[in-house]
């Protein structure tokens, strides 16, 4: 007879050893999962600091408005035709008014709420978007809710000829107060 071999004879499972390693065939260990959300939690806890952080810096840099110049110079008479220019609209928010003899400068604010009226050249009137104001060539009001005529900015002729024009001294025109600036020295020019 023969004897059995020893190879062939089956071998008992060894029990799992508790190295921390998953098994094969099975998910992450508890030890593995609780280190994924531990670095979790570390990293919204940071990530939260370091975002307060800087806001509290932003703190020491307030943040601040750069606004155009209220005094620049505008140019030459000779540059404007007769009617309204509007070459500063857009840098300087005023338009440039002139007839034969005379020039002036009004400020594009709408006496009722602040907006900016468009000038409508084919009609010859100023027209406020936002609430229907209206007002005629030389800025005075005649329809809508404008309580009073555009305000006028300062304007001087330097020594070589070009004209200063300063929007922080604004001439007013209010009839039912009996103010009435717009004949003012500086409020219209003479050329």
């Amino acid at each position: 007879m023969t004897e059995p071999s020893k190879e062939a004879a089956p071998k008992p499972a060894s029990p799992p050893q508790a190295t921390g390693a998953p098994e094969p065939g099975k998910g992450k260990t508890p030890e593995a999962v609780n280190l994924g959300r531990r670095r979790l939690v570390l990293a919204c806890v940071w990530g939260y600091l370091g975002v307060n952080f800087l806001m509290f810096l932003r703190y020491f840099f307030p943040r601040t408005l750069f606004e155009p110049e209220t005094q620049f110079n505008i140019g030459y008479p000779s540059d404007f035709e007769i009617g309204v220019n509007q070459r500063f609209l857009q840098s300087h928010r005023i338009w440039v008014r002139k007839d034969p003899g005379t020039l002036f400068v009004i400020h594009a604010k709408c006496t009722h709420l602040g907006c900016t009226p468009d000038w409508e050249p084919m009609q010859n009137i100023f027209h406020c978007p936002c609430h229907g104001s209206e007002y005629d060539i030389d800025g005075i009001n005649f329809a809508g809710p404008a309580p009073r005529p555009m305000d006028r900015c300062w304007i001087a002729k330097q020594a070589d000829g070009t004209i200063l024009c300063n929007k922080a001294t604004l001439f007013i025109n209010e009839p039912f107060a009996g103010v009435d600036q717009f004949n003012d020295p500086h409020a219209i020019l003479s050329i």
